[in-house]
């Protein structure tokens, strides 16, 4: 389906430059959008492209247009943040063109009688929603699911088939869960006795805020005792484990593969590179970044972006480096002996040139 420029900018605010009137159909990349589509320019490095671009229109910075406006045929939106802008139209889009879900139950699902389901919400094939639950408006829950008892799920809030949520856990509004994901597993708690590990049952909740989006095949533990808390706007990619008890805070976002061991707190609008590794029991603060395969093993507590890994090489190479970091301690005793030896050496040469001199 098409619609107007006008429409577009109308919804998502912009400054329109040319015709109100141009009909696009959807978002494309500038080197692939055809002359019913739109793109857009965030990255200065591909303006030659740009002012190529076959695109009906272009939604780029005002400092990209004042470069690429005069050689671009179409019409721009001239917009704060492009890479947003362009963000917020694709789901524009993506919401015209979705194939609308009819409300109900299907025949297949199994709905406990003491569960609570809005009018409004689809429960899928095999899905199965357990007492006391409460669906609420416009939920989907896709085939396969598994709800346990107790568990409250926000309006707008979207599961891919086969998710399952243990019991009592919560989940916020406008939430997108996809595949595999688990939520509310047991932590991996346990207390050793001579050798015998005997399991400490994980009372806790998850709790998850509102607009929380995660990634397929994530675990979010169930806390021991207190709850493990996901706030609102958290980003989490797909395979990452959140261990008990850990707090989220809002608005940071997780990449792919990383783990967050036990009690971890991490601040608000922080990112986590993939397959980072974040101890258990630290607090790193809000606005941290840290690096792709960092272990973070201390709190942090400044903001900023953290690194900490060794540059791959070539394996003989790294194996060499590997023998000199493990011999780094003989080596720092070795240049301390050095350095007392050169001390006192200078302490006495004064001396020695003295009584040269009165020779």
């Amino acid at each position: 389906m098409s619609i107007r420029l006008k429409e577009l900018v109308e919804s998502l605010g912009g400054q329109l430059i040319g015709d109100a009137d141009t009909q696009v159909t959807g978002i494309a990349p500038v080197s692939d959008a055809s002359a019913s589509q739109i793109t857009f320019l965030s990255n200065p490095k591909f303006r030659p492209q740009a002012a190529q671009t076959q695109a009906a229109a272009i939604i780029l910075s005002a400092a990209d247009d004042a470069v690429v406006g005069a050689d671009y045929h179409g019409a721009r939106i001239v917009a704060a943040n492009p890479y947003a802008y362009f963000a917020r139209a694709a789901q524009f889009f993506a919401a015209r063109n979705a194939i609308p879900v009819i409300p109900g139950i299907h025949p297949a699902a199994t709905v406990d009688p003491a569960a609570q389901v809005a009018a409004t919400a689809y429960i899928g094939a095999n899905a199965v929603v357990g007492a006391g639950a409460s669906i609420g408006d416009k939920v989907q829950v896709g085939a396969g699911c598994v709800i346990g008892r107790g568990v409250a799920i926000g309006e707008g809030s979207y599961l891919y088939p086969n998710v399952t949520i243990y019991d009592a856990c919560q989940v916020g509004q406008r939430a997108i869960i996809h595949s595999g994901v688990v939520i509310g597993a047991d932590g991996f708690g346990f207390a050793n006795d001579g050798g015998a590990w005997v399991k400490i049952p994980q009372t806790g909740r998850v709790l998850i805020g509102d607009d929380v989006e995660i990634g397929a095949n994530t675990t979010i533990d169930r806390g021991a005792l207190a709850d493990t808390v996901i706030e609102e706007g958290v980003k989490l990619d797909n395979q990452i484990q959140i261990a008990h008890n850990c707090h989220i805070g809002a608005h940071t976002a997780i990449a792919a593969c990383a783990g967050i061991a036990g009690s971890a707190r991490i601040g608000k609008y922080c990112s986590i590179g993939g397959a980072a590794m974040i101890h258990g029991h630290i607090t790193i603060v809000d606005h941290v970044h840290v690096s792709a395969g960092t272990l973070a093993l201390r709190s942090i507590s400044e903001p900023g972006q953290y690194t900490g890994f060794y540059p791959i090489a070539k394996h003989g190479d790294w194996e060499k480096s590997a023998a000199l970091v493990r011999n780094l301690n003989t080596m720092r005793e070795k240049i301390r002996a050095l350095e007392k030896s050169i001390q006192q050496l200078t302490k006495q040469l004064p001396q020695q040139l003295t009584e040269k001199d009165n020779e």
